[in-house]
């Protein structure tokens, strides 16, 4: 199926090479975007709300450590060496299993759904793309960007969830103390 996939890849236009390789990292820039939004966006919500914004880039990262002790201990090498694919092939000690961005991908679009459900039918489409762009350029196969894509679906979530009850309270101290200096600040002092 990789071979299908990137020798596919290699007759579509150029435009499409071009497109690919730089939305495969723009993808991951449109999620960290949305965490900003989401964080404006509940700002005003509940503390556990603005906690689970908070949590969720920290689920993202827990999951990516995760991979990457994943990846040097299944050391797999990545498809590309030796064949033509739309993307340069990475350095020989960057390993194939999991795939990263797909684990950045849903991971980021697993948390973002916890706090902001309705952007579940952007964010997941959108994960998915990012994904199946890592065996289209031909970096990955099939089996790393699915590896990747479970394990941020489901840790990155999972440690967000576990981390709100700590978070929780410092969003509300935070505020608590943002309130007061605002209310010194209106009273003159």
């Amino acid at each position: 199926m990789y071979r299908d996939i990137v020798d596919f890849a290699l007759t579509t236009p150029e435009w499409l090479h071009q497109l690919a390789e730089v939305g495969t990292d723009a993808g991951l820039f449109v999620f960290a975007a949305l965490f900003v939004v989401a964080a404006l966006r509940a700002w005003r919500a509940p503390a556990r709300d603005l906690a689970l914004v908070i949590a969720g880039p920290a689920g993202v990262v827990f999951a990516y450590v995760v991979s990457e002790v994943v990846k040097i201990l299944i050391r797999e090498d990545r498809p590309c060496r030796g064949i033509a694919t739309i993307a340069q092939c990475p350095p020989v000690d960057d390993w194939s299993f999991p795939s990263n961005h797909s684990l950045i991908a849903a991971g980021a679009a697993a948390t973002l759904v916890l706090v902001w459900r309705s952007l579940a039918w952007v964010v997941f489409p959108l994960a998915a793309l990012t994904a199946f762009s890592r065996v289209f350029v031909g970096v990955h196969y099939p089996h790393d960007v699915a590896a990747g894509f479970l394990l941020g679906v489901v840790l990155a979530p999972l440690f967000a969830l576990l981390a709100v009850g700590a978070v929780t309270p410092a969003v509300r101290l935070a505020r608590q103390r943002l309130t007061g200096a605002r209310s010194l600040s209106r009273s003159g002092w």
